[in-house]
């Protein structure tokens, strides 16, 4: 090979080298020396810098990293500016019902540990949904089932009902003394690792929240599995939470989210009885985010329907007909459109839009789905319900409100024409009455509105999945 080839060669094997991915700083298998993150999916070398209070530059030069757009799901990443640490470091998602304390014992880590890898400043940050990056090594050597320690109760008659000793309880979760425990206190037992929320007793198995994070003006799926004979309440944010027993035996709560609330964090509290008669009360903070609402031009609209003489008592009213919450569930399935096909992909306006009328402040928000029609299209009933309402009123114009049951409700604005009376029971595709522009509206339309535990929330939801 003459000169001019070996400089070709040499240089496609630099751009190749140049391509390549940044090998692991620590190989499979080793036992590291100092701190090392394992890439996880989702990851960027911002994320990893922000979650660990280190510089990017920092990050980029302990570990050779010239493009950061090559980092890979695996890949292991020494972290600067943390001593005391010799373990691969992973993230792991924080469930509903732990405490700095209960993932202390899970993961088998000092809670000090915990609280300097996450730079912890206060209990609310271990949220439900959150992120917890703990060691790898120890979280291979999760403790294994939950015991509560019951009144009157010691530590060594504890561990004798589950086949331990008090000393070995008193390690594995990192008690000083078989005398530092009280009544209530959950502990973990050795052995097998068995999932479970660790600040909970262990007749509660699982507590599913849906979506995580909560989002503003959609419909919460709170799900509890648990032994029969709980009793459950409980309350999201400021409003009470109404669980029903379900088929599989989980206990389910449906609860709206304000479309204006603040995104934010805010408590999640469970309280109740179980079966054997010992109380239940448990509360963590869960996260709110925005739900994207535009702000649609300003509406021009008749002075006397924003009359808060007007509107204020029309609320209330609204409110306390939509506030009974029912134990028998009426509806199934996935709800039914409420006018004919050709208007289903037609909404002058989609729900949780902010408002302004005649040039006031943005202090509105859109409560429903408006669908297009012309007056004396039809209105069908998407799912089986009672009627609670069906009249004439300033801003809704002629109404009509169907209870569905369990705290779920669907409003019907603006016909030209009701054809339903209060205590009619309906079915799916049954006839409601007709599309018209009564009240404060610009033109003939129909807004549908549901509300779920006495809060408005997005229609377009329980068109697209089943609720419980």
């Amino acid at each position: 090979m003459n000169k001019s080839g070996w400089i070709k060669l040499a240089l496609a094997l630099v751009c190749i080298l140049t391509l390549l991915p940044p090998s692991p700083v620590v190989a499979q298998g080793e036992q590291p020396s100092g701190p090392v993150y394992v890439v996880q999916q989702g990851d960027t070398l911002w994320d990893i810098a922000l979650r660990f209070g280190v510089s990017m530059d920092d990050l980029k030069r302990v570990n050779g990293i010239s493009d950061p757009g090559l980092l890979n799901v695996g890949d292991r990443l020494v972290i600067p500016g943390i001593e005391g640490i010799d373990a691969f470091l992973v993230t792991r998602t924080i469930e509903y019902g732990e405490t700095l304390v209960s993932l202390s014992r899970r993961y088998q880590v000092a809670p000090g540990l915990i609280t300097r890898l996450n730079h912890i400043t206060s209990p609310a940050e271990l949220y439900a949904g959150a992120n917890l990056v703990v060691p790898e090594s120890t979280s291979l050597d999760e403790a294994g089932a939950r015991a509560t320690l019951r009144a009157g109760q010691s530590l060594l008659e504890l561990a004798l009902v589950h086949g331990a000793d008090p000393w070995t309880l008193a390690s594995r979760n990192a008690l000083s003394g078989t005398w530092t425990v009280a009544p209530g206190d959950v502990l973990r037992l050795p052995g097998q690792t068995v999932e479970g929320p660790g600040a909970l007793p262990e007749q509660i198995a699982e507590v599913e929240i849906d979506p995580l994070p909560l989002v503003q003006g959609k419909t919460t799926v709170i799900r509890v599995a648990a032994q029969g004979g709980l009793s459950l309440a409980g309350t999201l944010v400021d409003r009470e939470l109404n669980f029903f027993p379900q088929e599989d035996g989980s206990y389910v709560a449906l609860q709206g989210v304000h479309a204006m609330l603040p995104p934010g964090l805010y408590p999640l509290t469970l309280r109740g009885t179980l079966a054997d008669g010992t109380p239940l009360g448990f509360s963590q903070q869960v996260y709110i985010a925005s739900g994207g609402y535009i702000f649609e031009d300003v509406l021009s609209v008749d002075p006397a329907t924003l009359d808060q003489a007007v509107t204020q008592p029309e609320d209330e009213q609204w409110r306390a007909l939509s506030a009974p919450v029912t134990t028998e569930k009426l509806w199934s399935g996935v709800f039914q459109f409420t006018s004919p096909s050709v208007f289903f992909d037609c909404w002058p306006s989609t729900f949780g839009r902010r408002r302004s009328y005649n040039g006031s402040e943005y202090k509105y928000f859109h409560t429903g789905l408006d669908v297009c029609g012309g007056v004396g299209d039809d209105i069908y009933a998407p799912a089986a319900g009672e009627v609670v309402f069906a009249g004439a009123l300033t801003v809704r114009g002629n109404a009509t409100l169907i209870n569905h049951g369990q705290g779920i409700y669907t409003g019907y604005f603006h016909q030209s024409e009701i054809l339903v009376q209060v205590g009619d029971r309906v079915e799916p595709g049954q006839l409601l009455g007709r599309v018209g522009a009564t009240g404060r509206v610009n033109g003939p339309h129909l807004h549908w509105e549901i509300w779920a535990g006495g809060v408005q929330v997005d229609p377009m939801d329980w068109l697209e999945r089943e609720y419980p």
